[in-house]
């Protein structure tokens, strides 16, 4: 397959491939794909949501910590792994950067990094103090946030001039490549107190709004998108019904970069633009807030609907049930934390436990999975 090749996307029941039709051995890496990224920010969402959650009891953020320490050992182990992927098999590492739907997921290595990130800063700072998880969060944020820029470039690019997409091709993976930067602009929220006062402290602020901007358009044009596929074809085949929850992921995480970047506002900016800042943060925030709940609906009548069908089957799609709850939550919590009103927090509270759940579920069935073979199956061609 030349890299000027064009393609028309599968059926999705296609694309999700059939386990008796490519066997597998047990825990091959020669089938790894980006997406199981996916699991690392799953995993660490719940740790950072619980960090800030509005109800804190003893021993939650002790259990926290463990999940972020897992979170961490997890991004190591899936690093090590890809990379001998890339060594041991390029021609499939190749193939998964020009599929037509697995490129979307090279948007989950960046998003990975800068949660384990942020959560070294919230919560890994109890067990190797301020400074060292200050250190290993400029890295892991810088790091993510160069890829985040890139995988925000290269896969719209790589659609626009390579790929052939049909009417009924959009859906909610298109988003992975472009929230990123999103998630850099409220992950660094969070390091520009400890950013040298000046220029650097004032450009590290700027850069953040400047990709909050950037995902935001990117991430409303795309929502538009898979709007418009839902209304004029079928909804999408069972196995990617959970990737319509990924749509949260912008609007929950713009919730949360816009409240952080307003709690920023004041060490960086003037008063007059700090006041502003804050003063859009929360009117942007609960508008934004507003419609996440509508599609939250929207997404888990869907997802019912296809259940109840007994097409809802399991795949790495299902941590799309994870990471962008995970943002309604902290969005709910930094919106509580600027109004005060106990709507948000009692919406942080509910949907941290369908959070948890949600992750004991997918994330036992994905240890499963991985023992026994079936999700390190082949992507089947387009």
């Amino acid at each position: 397959m030349t890299a000027t090749a064009t393609f028309r996307p599968a059926p999705a029941r296609h694309l999700l491939g059939d386990l008796e039709r490519h066997p597998v051995e047990p825990r091959s890496l020669r089938h790894l794909g980006p997406n199981w990224f996916a699991t690392v920010m799953g995993t660490g969402i719940v740790a950072n949501a619980a960090a800030t959650l509005p109800l804190q009891f003893p021993g939650l953020r002790g259990a926290a910590t463990i999940v972020w320490a897992s979170a961490a050992l997890l991004l190591v182990v899936l690093t090590v792994a890809f990379v001998m992927h890339w060594m041991r098999y390029p021609e499939t590492a190749r193939g998964h950067r020009d599929h037509p739907v697995m490129a979307h997921f090279y948007g989950a290595p960046p998003m990975a990094l800068l949660t384990v990130g942020a959560g070294t800063l919230l919560l890994g700072r109890d067990v190797i103090g301020l400074g060292t998880a200050l250190a290993v969060d400029w890295v892991l944020w810088s790091i993510g946030t160069v890829l985040g820029l890139m995988t925000a470039v290269a896969i719209p690019y790589r659609m626009f001039i390579h790929h052939r997409i049909e009417p009924d091709a959009a859906f909610g993976g298109w988003m992975m490549p472009v929230v990123p930067p999103m998630v850099s602009a409220g992950m660094g929220a969070l390091l520009v107190p400890y950013t040298p006062e000046g220029q650097p402290r004032l450009t590290m602020i700027l850069l953040c709004l400047a990709m909050f901007g950037l995902s935001l358009i990117a991430a409303i044009v795309t929502t538009t998108m898979i709007w418009s596929r839902l209304v004029h074809h079928d909804i999408p085949h069972g196995g990617m019904v959970p990737t319509l929850w990924l749509v949260l992921g912008p609007l929950g995480q713009s919730v949360t970069a816009a409240g952080l970047l307003a709690n920023a506002g004041p060490s960086a900016l003037p008063d007059l633009y700090a006041k502003g800042l804050m003063v859009f943060s929360v009117i942007f925030g609960v508008v934004t807030w507003g419609f996440a709940m509508l599609w939250l609906a929207l997404a888990a009548a869907v997802t019912v609907k296809t259940a109840r069908a007994g097409e809802l089957k399991f795949n790495l799609t299902w941590w799309g049930f994870t990471f962008p709850l995970g943002t309604c939550i902290t969005g709910s919590t930094v919106l509580y934390s600027h109004t005060g009103a106990d709507l948000f927090a009692v919406a942080a509270v509910v949907l941290y436990l369908g959070l948890v759940a949600a992750w004991a579920v997918v994330a036992t069935r994905t240890i499963r999975g991985a023992n026994t073979g079936p999700l390190l199956r082949p992507m089947p061609a387009a």
